[in-house]
């Protein structure tokens, strides 16, 4: 809404300089009066209004009318407009936009006529036939002279609507807002020297992740904080190892250095929140010197909204989404919750996946109830869920027509997990392409059948999964079932017998479709000690 100074209202007094750097004062108590010609150069109505302006100039001019136009545009800009229009008053520049902001227009050309202490006699937006008449009397009788005429009046139209006000950019807005502390941001600002290159002051500050991370300007982050209603000083979660506070602006300052746009914030945000539950452990996933780290598959219709792939190069780079919410989760447990590599962060060899890792899950082409759903969620709300995962491995089967033969390879394949010996495990997340999916559907296979697969094929006697001389890595004593054990804690003989699945649930098989619709490849992500030791996977509602 529009807060043009009004009839009698005191125009905001203001100091700009001319092209040639001439400084321009207003109010001016040595003139009659003061007409101001607020305009930029992509303006039709600007165009139609800057000639008569300059009417005005030459007529009352030399009766004392101090004329200035206010040009919201750079020098050259400025100066087309000039030449365009032949214009002789003087023209000054608003390079801020701080004089626009002041007079609170939301259209130009914006004109405001003052007397000589700058008391506002008429002003108005756009343009109209019958204010420009009315103006020009106004400005004639507090001069002293005759109404000017206008050779071309019957020619100009009664009414056309003004252009936008540069002021309402909204990368101009957020600048004048935090250039005028109009902001709520509670974070510390660090004042960065122009002799400093940002990337290298943020990297030797130890805010980055090795790469070069986006310089979380206050208008940035504003920026950023439009991706949800949520308010900046909201605490979103205490996060691990420090126990830190994440508020909201905590979370969108770390999103603007991973590279996200607004609308991935909310996808940020449930992401943080699922990742600092007691159940995901999120401590014990940076302190590991496992391969772990936080995986992040979104469900339901955000995924399209926000361009995040579900299909081919999965895991791969090229999307922007992908690649910057799962870098904003890591660069949120780095900066806010101390979780650096070294420090608390000790895995022994890492994964690319400690950079980034968010994938979305290609529902449209698959019989099976998505994840989120199975999780408890309805078809129709976005999720994220939180795995604490190891790198993809793959599952190549390009001969398998049926879906036992099929399901047999992925559990010959997911018995290699952490170690072929090693049985009882928590959770793991298998991811079936879309091909492979197909030949699941085929025959009627649900979720539920793949996972019973995995675990018969997968299926060892104990006595193979023990340490011996050939191989002195297998399961340790307290992870085999206490009901193979005899009173002397060791296996009995039909404990040595007894067929142990590789994981300790069929529900911690963890399944979705992704992927490519070429190619009969699918991969699955190792998981970390679940259960109450390790990590479970935690899914969280999106909301704005």
């Amino acid at each position: 809404m529009s807060e043009l100074p009004s009839n009698a209202a005191a125009a905001p007094a203001f100091s700009l300089t001319t092209r040639d750097g001439s400084s321009v004062s207003f109010p001016n108590n040595d003139a009659t009066g003061s007409l101001l010609f607020f305009f930029k150069r992509d303006c039709a109505t600007c165009d139609l209004t800057a000639p008569l302006i300059e009417v005005l100039h030459r007529a009352l001019t030399p009766f004392g009318l101090q004329v200035i136009g206010i040009s919201q545009d750079g020098a050259q800009d400025t100066t087309a407009v000039i030449n365009r229009h032949d214009l002789s008053f003087t023209v000054t520049l608003d390079r801020d936009l701080d004089v626009s902001a002041e007079y609170g227009f939301d259209a130009v050309p914006a004109l405001v006529l003052t007397d000589t202490t700058g008391k506002v006699r008429y002003s108005f937006e756009g343009f109209t036939k019958q204010d420009l008449l009315a103006l020009a009397e106004t400005a004639a009788g507090g001069c002293g002279a005759s109404k000017p005429t206008f050779s071309n009046i019957d020619e100009l139209p009664e009414h056309r609507p003004g252009c936008g006000s540069k002021v309402h950019d909204p990368d101009v807005a957020r600048r004048l807002a935090v250039r005028h502390g109009a902001t709520s941001l509670g974070a510390r600002r660090v004042r960065v020297s122009p002799a400093e290159d940002p990337f290298e002051f943020m990297a030797a500050q130890g805010l980055d992740d090795g790469l070069p991370v986006v310089p979380p300007t206050e208008e940035r982050v504003l920026a950023m904080l439009k991706g949800t209603t949520r308010t900046p000083s909201d605490v979103v979660a205490h996060v691990p190892p420090n126990l830190a506070p994440a508020t909201v602006e905590k979370v969108a300052i770390n999103a603007v250095m991973a590279g996200c746009r607004p609308e991935y914030l909310p996808v940020v945000i449930a992401a943080t929140e699922a990742a600092c539950t007691e159940e995901f452990n999120l401590h014990g996933v940076l302190a590991t010197t496992y391969f772990a780290t936080p995986v992040i598959v979104v469900n339901g219709p955000i995924r399209r909204s926000i361009g995040l792939n579900c299909g081919r190069n999965l895991f791969g780079q090229g999307f922007r989404a992908n690649a910057t919410i799962g870098r904003a989760l890591q660069l949120l447990v780095r900066n806010v919750g101390g979780g650096k590599p070294g420090d608390v962060d000790m895995s022994t060899l890492g994964q690319p996946g400690k950079f980034t890792c968010c994938v979305g899950e290609r529902e449209e082409v698959s019989a099976w109830e998505p994840l989120h759903v199975e999780r408890g969620f309805a078809v129709d709300t976005s999720t994220v869920t939180v795995f604490a995962g190891e790198a993809p491995r793959a599952i190549r089967d390009q001969l398998s027509r049926t879906a036992r033969s099929l399901g047999a390879s992925m559990g010959l394949c997911l018995d290699t997990m952490a170690h072929p010996k090693i049985h009882g495990m928590g959770e793991v997340l298998l991811v079936v392409s879309p091909e492979h999916a197909r030949t699941f559907e085929r025959e009627g296979y649900s979720k539920a059948d793949l996972r019973a697969r995995i675990q018969e094929v997968t299926a060892r006697p104990l006595r193979e999964l023990l340490p011996n001389d050939e191989c002195q890595k297998g399961m340790a004593l307290g992870a085999v079932p206490p009901e193979l054990l005899g009173t002397d804690g060791q296996p009995t003989p039909a404990g040595l017998d007894a067929m142990l699945p590789k994981f300790r649930r069929d529900e911690d098989i963890l399944i979705m479709v992704g992927g490519g619709t070429a190619g009969k490849f699918s991969a699955f992500l190792g998981g970390w000690a679940s259960g109450t030791a390790g990590s479970m996977a935690v899914t969280r509602e999106i909301t704005d």
